[in-house]
């Protein structure tokens, strides 16, 4: 309160007196204490601390001592009396262990700024949630949707799987797979798990991860309308306050603790924070503890950084409580990586080879070679009433738009990263109307269409691309199984179409195991084809001992957790820094949210951004009512004055953008000539 009078600081900062009193009898984990303002760093900077700053700060801890008596008791304790045993098993056990502790005390921190800043007695805590009720309540919705929805011939299937599920929730906490073709319930199924096991379990809440913000977008308002709207968290934003400053000091509050008893994410916002190092990112990471944590189209996860993954899951699940359930049609071959030798992984889904041969509703062409044109493809596709058509870029899926704009075809839509949440929604309730209503339509999308969203078309065409993606695809066809015959699925090579880079070894691999050989065409979805499709991608892309993964365990070891976020110091061109191709990234090409405030008009982004912009110290309620409307462009593209020209900054890392915006395909890349801006 001295410091809040004289805006300075005053005596002895208290996070390095706090640190200098505790390592002894915390050892490393005194770094959260350290950390807890700045970020964790690395433990030299922990033993480095002046011991003289404990005798200057005395008279401030026998102040402290004289209100909290106990904290004298526990500074009396042995050398390292405050580690759980079960910490000092492996280095990183003890890297994960201080993560959690430094998220405690961080949101513990600016729980009490948040409550002194509002003139509280005490800081606002949720209080933990009934899962039995919570469960019971989603029991009764699921039960009320099934005796009102329209019948399919899957829903025998998709209760089966769910009641499986459900079943397996009654087993002992650790780790499950859920193995289960595309359009059987995995949104429901999954959830039923997590419910039942928390409420059997006292797992304190439910955390579901998904690929992409449109699943995100998909699920939360799903678990909303059976949960109600208190109890789901829908966490995607990539709004970042700043780590230090004023301005850190007036978002601190806002910044997301994952409080609530079921949060929906991004499996990008979850494995970004738990490997980040900055207060505002981990903040929430203790919610992860004594937690059903749900990880749905597991196969997306990015194979460069695997290992660190798979080993924080285990971790987690051995050490923190933490029940993983894996979910995904194309069950990847986790058990072979070395950091999961010896796990015990149960799937809650009886016989998925049966499961998986029983749920084929479609049947494949190869159009591989000779290569056809994009266009050629596109006229093809353009010959059916309802299609769609999905490819590897936004480049190619405006290319496919345009060409069957100039065909003058009816019902052409377009989705991709570059509209906004609010404007893909509306897009896809348009498509599912007409598809019910047997009109035209004709839909090209990217792969962002792939993982869960629920749309059913007769045909698909999808460029050529990993196997997982080409049965993720599949899954949008006939997926009700109600055409009386199977749905079509063209896989084409166009010569002139693009590809991601990530997509490189996964797309050859692929070309070896699935497709047509001599007689014999491999589906993607034969599951034996599969887990050799799997085995040979990890040794082909060096998964597991690959540079960038071995050099973040080996930090994750030494306790340098700015290593693991930043990447390692090196020497780079004529000086020094740290070296980002080496650090824990999802994601390796960074963005920047940027806000859409006219769209056809206003948006009702324009108020929440004029409401950040004025009163930042309210702005929780203003980020998550914000999402809808938030467009994640290239941190590169910035560099480039006409693209920077356009986007005025907020708050941290938040623009708004004030270009045009295309009625078709969002926030353009393209000009009045047609040509690239960036």
């Amino acid at each position: 309160m001295r410091a809040e009078r004289h805006g300075r600081r005053v005596g002895v900062p208290h996070k390095e007196l706090g640190a200098n009193l505790l390592r002894g009898v915390a050892g490393s984990v005194a770094m959260a204490i350290q950390g807890h303002h700045g970020g964790l760093t690395e433990p030299r900077d922990l033993w480095d601390l002046n011991a003289a700053d404990a005798a200057r700060g005395k008279d401030g801890v026998e102040s402290f001592f004289g209100l909290v008596a106990e904290a004298a008791k526990i500074l009396d304790g042995e050398p390292m009396s405050l580690v759980r045993d079960g910490w000092r098993s492996g280095a990183t056990v003890m890297e994960m262990g201080v993560r959690l502790a430094f998220s405690s005390l961080v949101d513990a921190d600016h729980l009490d700024t948040a409550a002194h800043a509002q003139g509280l007695a005490r800081p606002r805590v949720r209080d933990d949630e009934d899962m039995a009720a919570l469960r019971d309540r989603f029991e009764g919705a699921r039960e009320e949707r099934l005796a009102t929805r329209l019948g399919s011939p899957i829903d025998v299937v998709r209760e089966r799987v769910y009641q499986r599920a459900v079943r397996g929730a009654a087993e002992s906490p650790g780790v499950f797979r859920m193995p289960a073709p595309t359009g059987v319930g995995k949104t429901w199924g999954s959830a039923g798990f997590g419910l039942n096991h928390a409420a059997l379990y006292g797992k304190r809440r439910v955390i579901v991860a998904v690929p992409f913000v449109t699943v995100t977008e998909q699920n939360a308002a799903e678990y909303r309308a059976m949960l109600g709207s208190d109890a789901v968290l829908e966490h995607h934003s990539a709004v970042r306050s700043p780590d230090s400053g004023a301005e850190e000091r007036v978002m601190r509050s806002v910044v997301e603790n994952w409080d609530s008893p079921f949060v929906v994410t991004t499996t990008v916002q979850l494995f970004d924070s738990l490997f980040a190092c900055k207060p505002s990112r981990m903040r929430k990471l203790h919610r992860l503890a004594n937690a059903v944590v749900v990880l749905d189209e597991v196969q997306a996860l990015p194979l460069r950084v695997l290992t660190p993954i798979l080993d924080a899951l285990r971790i987690l699940s051995e050490h923190f409580g933490t029940t993983v359930l894996l979910a995904s049609a194309t069950q990847p071959s986790f058990p072979e990586f070395d950091v999961w030798r010896g796990l015990e992984v149960r799937d809650i889904v009886d016989e998925p080879r049966a499961l998986f041969t029983a749920m084929q509703r479609v049947r494949y062409e190869w159009w591989l070679d000779p290569k056809p044109t994009l266009a050629e493809v596109a006229q093809r596709a353009s010959s059916y009433e309802q299609v769609l058509m999905v490819v590897n870029t936004t480049a190619d899926a405006r290319s496919v738009f345009r060409e069957w704009a100039s065909l003058s075809v009816e019902g052409v839509f377009h989705l991709s990263t570059r509209m906004m949440p609010a404007h893909r929604r509306d897009v896809l309730e348009r498509v599912r109307d007409r598809l019910a209503d047997g009109r035209s339509v004709r839909l090209v999308s990217t792969q962002l269409i792939e993982a869960g969203v629920d749309v059913d078309f007769p045909v698909v065409f999808r460029a050529f691309a990993p196997a997982e993606a080409l049965q993720q695809a599949a899954g949008r066809a006939n997926r009700e199984g109600r055409l009386g015959g199977d749905g079509l699925v063209v896989v084409f090579d166009a010569a002139d179409m693009s590809s991601p880079a990530g997509y490189t070894i996964g797309s050859k691999v692929t070309a070896e195991i699935f497709g047509p050989h001599g007689d014999i065409a491999v589906r993607p979805d034969d599951t034996e084809a599969l887990d050799r499709y799997y085995r040979t991608l990890y040794r082909r892309a060096n998964a597991e001992y690959g540079t960038r993964a071995a050099e973040i365990q080996t930090n994750r070891k030494r306790l340098d957790f700015q290593a693991v976020a930043d990447g390692p110091e090196r020497a780079l061109g004529k000086g020094s820094g740290r070296d980002p191709s080496l650090a824990f990234r999802m994601l390796d090409d960074d963005t920047v949210p940027v806000a859409v405030t006219d769209h056809q008009g206003a948006t009702p982004a324009e108020a929440l951004v004029d409401r950040l912009r004025s009163e930042p110290e309210q702005a929780g309620p203003a980020l998550r009512q914000l999402q809808p409307y938030l467009v994640a462009l290239p941190k590169q593209i910035l560099q480039n004055p006409a693209i920077a020209a356009l986007c005025r900054p907020v708050r941290g890392d938040l623009y708004e953008w004030t270009g045009p915006y295309d009625e078709h395909y969002g926030i353009d890349t393209t000009g009045d000539s047609e040509r690239e801006v960036w």
